[in-house]
This record gives C-alpha cells, structure tokens and sequence, in this order.
C-alpha cells in the first residue's frame, strides 16, 4: 500500500545514477553539510568483509531471516545480487522520518521504482556525467576497475541513464560545487512542503487555523 507524507515531519531521498557519476561522493559531502540527514544503511546475506563492522556498512543477517521479513513486506526495496540479499528497512525509514530524521537512499534505479511504489513522494534525484566521454574518464581515474569492467560499466551506464526521466529531480555533475549547490537546493525545497512544515510545526498550524485541504 502506498504511504504518503502527511505525518512525517522527516523527508525520503532516493539518489541514483551510472557508475562513476559521482553520486557516493555528492551524497557524502551533502551529508557532511546536512547534519540532519541520515544515510540509510542496507540489509545484507553476505558475509561481512575484512574491517566491516554490523549496523556500520550494512546490517547483516541470514537468508531465512531476509526472506521472512521480505514475505512481511518489512523492505522498501530489495534484489538478490550475486547470490545475496540487499534491502532497505521499511520498518527504519518509516521510525526516523516519524521523529523527523531526513532519510537518504543511495540506490540504483530499480530499487528506486520498488521505492516509489510504496512512497510516491520520495524525492528522486537522478545524477548524470556531464558526457560519456567524462564518465569514462572518471571511471579510469578513480582506479578501481580492470578495463573490462570499466567497459563493462559503460555499457550498462547507458540503459540505466534512459531511466533519469523517471526521477524527479536531474543533476548533471559537471561542476562539483554546483553539483552540491543543486542536490542542497532540492534538500531545501523537499523540507518546505506542506506536508513536511505542517507535520513539523504542528502547534503553528494549529494556532493559525491552517488544515490539510481533503481530496
């Protein structure tokens, strides 16, 4: 069933984008100027890794486990990659946003359609390479990759990028700054909605007579 805003005085952002947009390092310095937004943290089967620590990079758990709560619908979205399980808490989301907490997904496309599914006023903010040949670029500087998964990675940036249109919100990360001038603008307005401001100020709304309008 689909949730929508009103009692929430906290906001959903659901960011997506090809790989080597510049998404992870846009969120992480919009995080470090916007105290009061949280990184939601997945729900994973996988095995932690070497320095991965449990309710730090993910919370993880069993497959019975991820499976059970799956079937009770307690994830807003969630995908078996390589064998494994990765979700989001709907359960999590829906406690921090009801004490006022902003909730960040940084998530691909398909997570974010599961999302929208179940709350259509999540603000999407879809971030694009400012060309190809600038995500390429990138993609080799960042060192991360073999050039076959670079290539690899190239190929699927553009099937994921003929999904920005379903996004509210489009950022072209070719300025930095600007990048994070827009993603802080979006942050801004998301907080000014009727719904957020009514659920955050209930007290004002109430003194000055303001109440939802009924559909």
């Amino acid at each position: 069933m689909p949730i929508t805003i009103a009692g929430f005085s906290g906001s959903l952002f659901v960011v997506a984008a090809p790989s080597g947009a510049g998404k992870s390092t846009l969120v992480n310095a919009l995080l470090a100027q916007e105290p009061g937004i949280k990184l939601s943290i997945s729900t994973t089967t996988r095995p932690p890794r070497p320095g991965e620590q449990d309710g730090r990079e993910y919370h993880f758990t069993t497959a019975e486990d991820f499976v059970e709560r799956a079937g009770r619908e307690e994830f807003l979205e969630w995908a078996e990659v390589h064998g494994n399980y990765y979700g989001t808490s709907r359960l999590m989301v829906e406690k921090e946003m009801k004490l006022g907490t902003d909730i960040l997904l940084e998530i691909d496309w398909q997570g974010a359609r599961q999302v929208r599914k179940q709350f259509p006023d999540a603000a999407g903010i879809f971030i694009l390479p400012p060309s190809i040949a600038a995500l390429e670029e990138r993609l080799y500087k960042r060192g991360q990759d073999e050039e076959n998964v670079i290539t690899r990675r190239l190929l699927a940036a553009g099937g994921e990028i003929a999904h920005a249109p379903e996004f509210e919100y489009v950022i072209i990360n070719e300025e930095f700054n600007v990048a994070l001038s827009e993603m802080s603008a979006i942050v801004r307005a998301t907080r000014s909605r009727f719904a957020q401001q009514a659920a955050r100020n209930a007290s004002l709304f109430a003194q000055l007579g303001i109440h939802a309008q009924q559909s």
